[in-house]
């Protein structure tokens, strides 16, 4: 009979135990902020080295959606602003758009792609490029200089356009 309460009495120290750890590391679980995925620039940063001259995509993903009336419209940042018009250079992965192995029109992104039929980051994370030749497709990261359109009202959804677009290089992994 000793044994039958003492071994009840085990099992009840060991569930309280259990119970008071458990609520203890719950309750600092919900004190700790949920952090969620790193954005494109901050998972970028990880991949790309930065380059002295190259826009970084921490700058591109300045721009915040804000409601004016009953729409919302993009407010880009004055550093996003300042940079339209202008000859710049980006660095990223080439997403195609054109079939084979030379790119004529495609996408720059802040992270490679993952899956063929999916973009791998949010609009802020990729800019259109429209090449004044053909370009090499790679796997790899380039950096290419051109024309840089920031567009405030893109019917497809595009914040970025790079026009009469060339590879500068292709940047050390």
């Amino acid at each position: 009979m000793r044994r039958l309460v003492y071994g009840l009495a085990a099992v009840a120290l060991f569930g309280a135990t259990l119970w008071v750890a458990t609520a203890f590391f719950a309750q600092q679980l919900a004190r700790a902020p949920d952090p969620g995925p790193p954005s494109a620039a901050d998972y970028s940063a990880t991949l790309l080295p930065q380059v002295k001259g190259v826009v970084s995509w921490k700058t591109l993903e300045q721009v915040e959606p804000v409601k004016h009336g009953n729409s919302i419209v993009l407010e880009f940042s004055k550093e996003i602003l300042g940079l339209d018009a202008k000859a710049v250079r980006v660095q990223g992965f080439i997403l195609p758009l054109d079939l084979g192995d030379q790119q004529h029109h495609f996408l720059l992104s802040a992270v490679p792609p993952h899956c063929p039929f999916c973009l791998p980051a949010g609009p802020d994370a990729i800019v259109e490029v429209k090449a004044k030749e053909r370009i090499d497709y790679s796997p790899d990261p380039v950096i290419i200089g051109g024309k840089f359109a920031v567009l405030e009202n893109d019917p497809g959804g595009m914040l970025y356009r790079l026009t009469d677009a060339e590879p500068i290089s292709s940047s050390a992994r």
